[in-house]
Parts: structure tokens; C-alpha cells; sequence
């Protein structure tokens, strides 16, 4: 018996990298997994249906049971069919694993509108619209006294929290799936769904290219930066042992695991009245002096 033996779970970009970590960990966790991958690129361009394949039959191969997905989860009645897909197949659904993503990485100044409107289609719009099918049926399986217990998982990363030098749209994406997580707790819990986010840093093959002396695996001990690290944490927040925790966003890497604290009100001043643009030389200055001094951005030191 696994952690989340019996539960059906949807994970996309799960034919590489971090994605297939999470699939077979997954698998070997018991839990019937639909593989939702279109094989493209580390930039979102073409398609192959082998990496999903291979996926399917690497689960099944250890006596798991899995089918994969082509489906683009960006397009809203495609990720429709994904979820379709999981309940046909498996007879419902219990968690939503959004990891698909690509880089259009570029110095904000230097970057185009087309390569912006295709991180963020991929990145917000793909988790939007997987999790938008799949929170409609889990509230229909609510109103009809079929409780969920049901969980969304989404993918941010350490560039939407801190922002990252020359990924100004990928930063912008993964905060936007950061601050999406809370509402989507804030909103869904009375069906029985969770809503988490995880920040992973791990070595895939869109990271190992700009760190690949940083993420270089070592000949002998632990691999901090292997994929595999990161999918324990998914699979446990997909599990029922998780139901009490929602609206949390965890930075994951090797052995290293934190929760973020996130945006909170901080150091403040109150006039009791409107300000003049004069006096608030003075008053930031106070309320900067007395703040904690903040993280940089990656890249920017």
C-alpha cells in the first residue's frame, strides 16, 4: 500500500524532468497517474509522443497502472479531454499536479510580445485550464454529497518569488501561479479541495543548460540537485495526509525544504491624514530603515 494508493492524479509536462520524477513516484506511490505531455521543446515549439509513452510503460513496467495524454493543456477544451480522459479511464480524479512550462528567457528590454504571450500561455493559462475542469467536477461531485478530497498542485519557482535576471516572463508566470494557488484555496476548500505550490530547483533541461556547472551531478554521495527530490513533496501534498494543510507555496530543493512566508504587511506609519508629496521623503525613508532589507533577485549579484 502507498501514500496515495487508488487516487487518480493528472500530471502535466510529466514526460520530462521533473514531470516524469513525479510520474513514477507517483506510480510507485499506488496511485494511477495519467501522463499529460505533447513532447514539445524547452521553448514550447513541436511535438512527440514518445516521452509520454515511455512514462506510461516505465509505471506499468513496475506493476502500476497509468495511460498517457496528448492533450495541450493551454487550450481549455483540450485540458477538458484530459480530465475526461482521467475519469474515464480510472473512474474520477483526486489531484491536479500542474508542472508543464517553457523559457522564453531574454533581458526584459530585449524581449518580444510573442515570446511573453507564450510563457504565459503555457504557464498561467495551462494551469488555469486543467484546473478549471477538473474544480468543476470536483464541486459537481460536492453538490451531488460526494465530498473530494481532492487536491490542486501547482508549480511556481524561486524566480516568481524573488525574480530572476532575464526570465522577466517566467518570473512574472510563476508569481502569477504563486498568488492563483491562494485564491484557488481560498475559494475551493468548502468542495474539499486543497491548493498548494510548490518552488522546486532540481536539474532539468531547463536549468542544466545556464547552471550546468552549478547542477553538475556528483560522481559519489547525494545528488542534491536531481529531480527525483522534489516529487516526495508532490506526492505527499496529493495524498490524503495533506488535507489539513492549503494556500501554502514550498521551496524544494535536494533535502531542503521551507515554506514561504509571502507578502505581509511590514513597517508602516499613519499621518491620520493625507499626504503631501514633500513629507514622504521622511516617511519612506523611516519605514525602509526600519523594514528588513530584501532578497535580490536571482542574477542580480
Amino acid at each position: 500500500m502507498g501514500i496515495c494508493d487508488g487516487r487518480v492524479v493528472i500530471i502535466t509536462g510529466a514526460g520530462r524532468g521533473i514531470g516524469r520524477a513525479h510520474a513514477l513516484a507517483f506510480g510507485a506511490a499506488g496511485a494511477k497517474v495519467v501522463v499529460n505531455d505533447i513532447g514539445a521543446s524547452g521553448s514550447g515549439e513541436g511535438s512527440d509522443q514518445r516521452p509520454a509513452e515511455e512514462v506510461v510503460e516505465a509505471i506499468r513496467a513496475a506493476g502500476g497502472e497509468a495511460v498517457a495524454s496528448f492533450h495541450d493543456i493551454a487550450d481549455f477544451e483540450a485540458a477538458g479531454e484530459a480530465v475526461k480522459l482521467a475519469i474515464d479511464h480510472f473512474g474520477g480524479l483526486d489531484a491536479v499536479v500542474n508542472n508543464a512550462g517553457i523559457l522564453r528567457d531574454r533581458m526584459f528590454v530585449s524581449s518580444t510580445v510573442d515570446e511573453w504571450d507564450a510563457v504565459m500561455h503555457v504557464h498561467l493559462r495551462g494551469h488555469y485550464c486543467i484546473t478549471r475542469h477538473a474544480c468543476a467536477y470536483w464541486r459537481g461531485e460536492a453538490k451531488a454529497g460526494r465530498m473530494p478530497d481532492a487536491r490542486i498542485i501547482n508549480t511556481s519557482s524561486g524566480a516568481g518569488l524573488l525574480g530572476s535576471v532575464g526570465q522577466a516572463a517566467y518570473a512574472a508566470a510563476k508569481g502569477g501561479i504563486a498568488s492563483l494557488t491562494l485564491v484557488q484555496a481560498a475559494e475551493m476548500g468548502r468542495y474539499g479541495i486543497t491548493a498548494n505550490a510548490i518552488a522546486p530547483a532540481a536539474r532539468t533541461r531547463m536549468t542544466e543548460g545556464p547552471f550546468a556547472e552549478m547542477m553538475k551531478a556528483p560522481e559519489t554521495g547525494f545528488d542534491a540537485w536531481a529531480p527525483e527530490n522534489v516529487s516526495p513533496l508532490v506526492v505527499w501534498l496529493a495524498s490524503a495526509e495533506s488535507k489539513d494543510v492549503t494556500g501554502r507555496v514550498f521551496e524544494i530543493q535536494g533535502g531542503k525544504l521551507n515554506v514561504q512566508d509571502g507578502y505581509r504587511p511590514g513597517a508602516s506609519v499613519d499621518k491620520g491624514a493625507r499626504w503631501q508629496p514633500e513629507e514622504l521623503t521622511d516617511a519612506v525613508a523611516r519605514l525602509i530603515s526600519e523594514a528588513p532589507e530584501p532578497l535580490y533577485a536571482y542574477g542580480a549579484r
